[in-house]
């Protein structure tokens, strides 16, 4: 169980690292005046778009790191 609780918090952050980067390389402005960045979030309507980036941003890691974990795998089992 613990294990478990390591890997979901390992995986937490980095999504919530993935969608801290996507938001400043996106929306540079946040830094500077982010109520402005809110209000036109609010007018819109588009809460769910910065989740939905970084859950594909996010899968693509995920398969790349699966890809390379089986490949080092396959490597480290001829030894």
């Amino acid at each position: 169980m613990k294990k478990l609780k390591s890997i979901v918090k390992k995986e937490f952050l980095l999504y919530l690292g993935i969608l801290l980067i996507l938001t400043l390389i996106m929306h540079s402005d946040l830094l500077s005046n982010p109520s402005s960045r809110f209000e036109m979030m609010y007018e819109k309507g588009n809460y769910t778009h910065p989740f939905l980036y970084t859950f594909i941003i996010y899968i693509i890691i995920f398969i790349i790191r699966k890809v390379l974990d089986s490949i080092i795998g396959l490597f480290e089992k001829k030894r």
